[in-house]
């Protein structure tokens, strides 16, 4: 069981409806246009001549609007901060949540180092805000030493005042609370995916799932490997017989109070590490692996945040756990297994790990009869050949496919709905097994590996998969409310789709 003591996932955020002393400095928005850039929505908050004061030294300094460029220039007298940062928000017409949440992101990541700051971001979209300035302040130095980490100058931000009209009515209280719980989800989603997995296999894993889990009023269920092979999980066992640290498999289920609530399954792909078994890897790159389990992460972390939040639905998450590597005990290629359930493997290429793992947990959550499942992992090179490293995959029946891929859109996660050509399913066919776990060719490997999956899903279950190989992980430069390293996508996604469900049905 883990001892790691709990640390601070972000900045502090708070209301208020002036300027106090405590800030250091005032972060503004400023857009672009035809005549010039302007401050955006800051009027009522700060007086109109000090805004033009501010505005005439922005502009002498070169600021333009453009998005998530950072201008920084000493306060007016009038107020009692040192200075004012104006970020880009960019043409005033086409602003929109997302942009608001990425030039927060972009501030708070320039703000190392002070304590306090106040912003009229707020004033234009408090929940986007909230969310950018707390994930683009948050950073990961759990392994630095002293001669690495963080001095007192280059701490994260510690204090964000978000400025508002109103800041004790109800509705804005419960609009920085929510944002604020979405938030630390999915910076918990990003610790698990940054902790390298000589501290993070999947027994600890599963520890810090579970600890997780029962401080937020889940029922925790945990199957180590003697329960697995005594369940016949064929999938879990033979993707995780090569390492030395054995798998796990762990349900978190969060019971709403809501009288015919329905009821919705998550599974989310937990390879704490991905050699990619007998089918190794190349090495250039593989430390990314250490990602693999970003699915995982985020399906913990959602489920966790639904009852924080308190939705009136239900939801059961299945994380199988596993480390992928080649030795004497692992499998190989040419071997049969057989899945949770019956159906019988072909494994072709021990590095097509992921689906092995999932389809065992999705077949186990269909006998919990939920109305929607939802998957999600770092699962095919294909998607981002396909999609880029930013944009995530969405398959699955068409309906509930498309309403994800939508949801996910409206929060900045930008999943992209893709077919299901039925053409690459023949080519899942095995002559010594029920199916192989990959094709003979690497055409469609994206659409192929949800194929896969889809023979796990149970007639009559609204279905979505997620990919997110590349949008887990950032290994280029920051951007917006991202650092390099886990990004926590897609929690963002699948929460408000179960505030969807929660709503419409």
């Amino acid at each position: 069981m883990s001892t790691r003591t709990a640390r601070s996932l972000g900045p502090d955020l708070v209301l208020a409806g002036t300027v106090a002393k405590r800030a250091e400095i005032l972060v503004v928005g400023l857009t672009s246009g035809p005549d010039g850039p302007e401050i955006a929505l800051s009027e009522g908050i700060v007086a109109e001549d000090v805004l033009a004061e501010i505005l005439d030294s922005l502009i002498a300094v070169g600021a333009t609007g453009k998005p998530e460029q950072l201008t920084r220039v000493p306060a007016p007298s009038a107020l009692s901060v040192t200075s004012v940062l104006a970020v880009g928000l960019g043409s005033a017409d086409k602003l929109d949540s997302e942009q608001i949440r990425k030039s927060a992101g972009a501030a708070a990541r320039s703000l190392s180092g002070i304590d306090t700051v106040a912003t009229t971001l707020s004033i234009l979209d408090l929940g986007a805000a909230a969310e950018g300035f707390a994930l683009g302040a948050y950073s990961f130095t759990e392994f630095k030493s002293s001669m690495t980490a963080p001095g007192p100058d280059s701490q994260p931000l510690a204090r964000v005042e978000l400025l508002v009209p109103s800041p004790r009515t109800k509705d804005t209280k419960a609009t920085l609370a929510r944002s604020a719980a979405i938030a630390e989800a999915v910076a918990t989603a990003r610790e698990f995916v940054n902790t390298p997995p000589s501290h993070l296999y999947p027994a600890e894993f599963a520890a810090r799932a579970k600890a997780l889990g029962v401080e937020a009023g889940l029922t925790v269920q945990v199957l180590d490997e003697k329960a697995l092979e005594k369940g016949g999980y064929g999938g879990i066992i033979g993707v995780g017989k090569g390492s030395s640290r054995q798998p796990r498999l762990v349900r978190l289920e969060y019971a709403s109070k809501k009288r015919g609530a329905r009821k919705v399954a998550l599974v989310g792909k937990g390879i704490t590490f991905d050699t990619g078994g007998i089918s190794i890897k190349p090495a250039a790159g593989m430390e990314n692996m250490t990602s693999d389990m970003g699915g995982a992460a985020a399906v913990i972390s959602t489920v966790v945040l639904a009852a924080k939040l308190g939705l009136p639905v239900n939801v059961v998450a299945y994380v199988p756990m596993a480390e992928n590597m080649p030795s004497a005990t692992a499998q190989r290629p040419g071997d049969v297994l057989t899945q949770y359930g019956g159906i019988t493997i072909e494994v072709v290429n021990t590095d097509a790990e992921g689906r092995l793992i999932l389809a065992d947990a999705m077949v186990r959550a269909g006998e919990d009869n939920p109305d929607y499942m939802i998957d999600t992992a770092t699962l095919t090179g294909a998607q981002m050949v396909a999609l880029g490293n930013r944009t995530p995959g969405v398959m699955g029946t068409d309906e509930f496919r498309d309403r994800v891929a939508s949801i996910s859109q409206s929060v900045g996660e930008n999943g992209w709905a893709m077919p299901l050509p039925e053409e690459l399913r023949g080519d899942l066919d095995s002559k010594v097994a029920d199916m192989a776990n990959v094709t003979p060719h690497r055409w469609g490997g994206m659409l192929v590996a949800a194929h896969y999956l889809k023979e796990f899903v149970p007639e009559g279950v609204q279905w979505a998969h997620i990919d997110v190989a590349g949008p887990a992980y950032n290994t280029s430069g920051p951007w917006g409310y991202t650092g390099k390293g886990g990004t926590g996508v897609p929690v963002r996604t699948m929460i408000s789709v179960l505030e969807d469900i929660a709503v419409n049905g």
